[in-house]
C-alpha cells in the first residue's frame, strides 16, 4: 500500500469524498434524514451532522448556541459518548439537530465550500506542519487523510442506513483503507490478544480485495511474508472487514461470511474484537 501522496492528490481525493456524501442525501425527504444508523444514537441526519462539526471545527468555527427552547442534552451522560472526541462531535450534532434535513443541506454546501478554498489556499509547509488531531499530533497532511477515511466510513454508513450501494474501492477506498488498516497490528496484539510468535493473514476479497500479514515478535506488525507456517488464516470481503472494525456490526452476524483456517479459537477471538474505531 502507498503510504504517502502528493497534496493536491490527496486534497482532490477528500473533494470528491465530500461529494459522495452530498449525492446519497441530496434527494432526502425529511423522513430519509432522520433514518437509523449503524452507529448509536445517530441518524443519517446525525452523520452529516458531525461531518459539519468536524469540517467547521478545522475552520476556527464554534458550535451553534444551544436553543433555549429545547431542553439542553448533557452528552456525557450518553452511553456511547466514551472520551473527549466523542463529546465534541455529539455538541455539534445535537446543536444542529433541530434545523431540517434541507438546512443541514445548506450548511455542508457551505462548510464543505470554505473548506475547500481553504486548502486550495494551504502551501506546503502548512501541510508538513504537526497539529493536533483524534490520533495524536501528527502532520496536517496525515489529518487530512484520517479526515477521508472518516468521511469515507460515513459514506458506507449513510449507503448501509438507506440501502443503497456505493462504490467502495476505487483511489477513495484504496487511500482510505491505508489509515484504516494502520491499527490492525495493535488491534490484534492488544484487543484480540494474539500470543508472541503468531502469524495471522486476513485474506480480503471484493473491491479493497488484498492479503494483510501480520507476525506479532514482542510487537504485531505487517510482513510481506511469514517465516514459519501461519498460526490463522481468515477470510472474508473487505466491506465486513472494514465494517467490524469500525465497530458497525459483530461477527458473530456474519460467521457464514467468513473462514478461519487453522487455529480456530485464536480467528474468532480476533474476528469478534476488531473493532477500535471512536
Amino acid at each position: 500500500m502507498i503510504e504517502t501522496l502528493d497534496r493536491s492528490t490527496q486534497i482532490d481525493l477528500l473533494s470528491q469524498q465530500w461529494d459522495a456524501i452530498e449525492a446519497l442525501v441530496a434527494a432526502l425527504d425529511e423522513n430519509g434524514w432522520r433514518t437509523s444508523s449503524a452507529l448509536p444514537g445517530w441518524t443519517v441526519f446525525d452523520i452529516v451532522a458531525h461531518v459539519i462539526g468536524t469540517e467547521s471545527m478545522l475552520l476556527g468555527d464554534q458550535p451553534p448556541p444551544h436553543d433555549p427552547t429545547r431542553i439542553e442534552t448533557d452528552v456525557r451522560t450518553l452511553a456511547y459518548v466514551r472520551n473527549e472526541t466523542a463529546v465534541f462531535n455529539e455538541i455539534w450534532v445535537d446543536r444542529l439537530r433541530p434545523l431540517s434535513g434541507a438546512r443541514l443541506l445548506e450548511l455542508y454546501r457551505d462548510v464543505i465550500y470554505r473548506r475547500r478554498v481553504a486548502l486550495a489556499a494551504m502551501g506546503e509547509a502548512e501541510w508538513a506542519a504537526e497539529t493536533a488531531s483524534p490520533i495524536g499530533r501528527i502532520s496536517y497532511g496525515r489529518f487530512m487523510r484520517v479526515r477521508l477515511f472518516d468521511c469515507w466510513m460515513h459514506e458506507l454508513d449513510i449507503a448501509d442506513a438507506l440501502g443503497v450501494r456505493v462504490e467502495e474501492g476505487g483511489p477513495r477506498g484504496e487511500l482510505a483503507f491505508i489509515e484504516f488498516a494502520r491499527s490492525i497490528p495493535r488491534v490484534v496484539a492488544k484487543r484480540g490478544e494474539a500470543p508472541d510468535g503468531a502469524c495471522i493473514a486476513f485474506t480480503l476479497t471484493g473491491p479493497l480485495a488484498r492479503t494483510l500479514r501480520i507476525q506479532v515478535a514482542d510487537r504485531a506488525s505487517y510482513v510481506d511474508a511469514f517465516d514459519r507456517s501461519a498460526s490463522v488464516e481468515i477470510g472474508m470481503g473487505s466491506g465486513l472487514f472494514v465494517r467490524l472494525g469500525g465497530g458497525r456490526t459483530k461477527a458473530d452476524e456474519h460467521l457464514d461470511e467468513i473462514t478461519i483456517d487453522g487455529d480456530a479459537d485464536l480467528g474468532r477471538r480476533l474476528v469478534r474484537r476488531l473493532a477500535f474505531t471512536i
